[in-house]
């Protein structure tokens, strides 16, 4: 496997240094940069070389992805739903009740855990880089960049028109108006885990679209904007349409449902590789089938 980015100098690029060719041309962070340069894995005709160095034309110009990184977290052997992997990065489907990553609460049994046991049995020495997240009572599509130059890449890209995800949820009640937008600020308080919407906070916008209704309540679809903790949760529940088996933000607990209904089944991003978009699309969970099957 070839983790090296190879570009050759055009007469556009030449006699510029290689400092400002990877910033502003290549589109990398200050902080990559710097560390790649400091490791000697930017060269040029196959010799590492300092950023000031000024670039000619036809030099080859190569960036070594890869580094050999450890993580303080404990191998576990879990399985893995894999949707989509390749060299530079993971998207797996997290089932509902699994935290993404460790925390004083939940030290073990985590994805990161899981994947980085994952990655052990297939001999990739790559760590547990995490560009999207979901609560753990959230199924769906997670996002995980294998090396430095992925993460870097998507995270700086998810900013973008063409870096997309998509939900699915199970409301209370029935909305009114069958597509709209939630545009309200979303702040968190210094004594509760809750997010409230609030002045105070940050611009926080979610589309939706109502997919199905039902007596008690609408499937619905949703596309983020932004991307705040809770911003689902918080919008519709601000709407008066809070998830079905929410408890924390729908005060809900009928046992209609485990967790709360809401799904992360589709995600769109730019590959950082070559730019390429990237679209997967998965089913809802058993969980949520059989609570629509209930609703009808």
């Amino acid at each position: 496997m070839d983790n090296k980015l190879k570009y050759y100098i055009e007469k556009d690029d030449a006699d510029t240094k290689i400092r400002e060719f990877l910033k502003h041309k290549i589109n990398l962070s200050t902080r990559f940069i710097k560390s790649a340069a400091i490791e000697k894995r930017i060269t040029v005709n196959g010799c590492a070389v300092k950023m000031n160095y000024v670039l000619r034309l036809g030099n080859k110009v190569e960036i070594d992805t890869f580094r050999d990184e450890n993580q303080n977290i404990i191998p576990e052997k879990m399985d893995i739903s894999v949707v989509y992997e390749d060299q530079d990065l993971i998207v797996v489907n997290k089932p509902a009740g699994i935290v993404v990553h460790p925390t004083k609460s939940y030290t073990g049994g985590t994805l990161a855990n899981g994947l980085l046991y994952y990655f052990k049995e297939k001999g990739e020495k790559c760590i547990v880089r995490l560009v999207s997240r979901l609560d753990m009572d959230t199924s769906g599509l997670i996002l995980v960049a294998k090396n430095q130059f992925a993460h870097m890449s998507l995270a700086r890209d998810m900013k973008l028109d063409s870096f997309k995800k998509g939900y699915m949820a199970l409301v209370k009640g029935n909305l009114k108006e069958k597509v709209g937008t939630i545009d309200k600020p979303i702040y968190r308080t210094e004594e509760d885990i809750r997010r409230i919407i609030d002045d105070r906070g940050q611009s926080s916008i979610t589309h939706y679209e109502v997919i199905e209704s039902f007596t008690e309540g609408d499937l619905i679809k949703l596309q983020l904007e932004t991307g705040r903790t809770h911003q689902i949760r918080v919008h519709l529940n601000s709407i008066g349409h809070p998830i079905l088996g929410d408890t924390l933000y729908g005060g809900e607990d009928n046992n209609i449902i485990k967790r709360q209904a809401l799904h992360a089944y589709k995600l769109s991003f730019p590959h950082p590789r070559d730019g390429k978009i990237v679209e997967l699309e998965i089913d809802l969970p058993k969980d949520i089938k059989e609570l629509i099957e209930k609703l009808k």
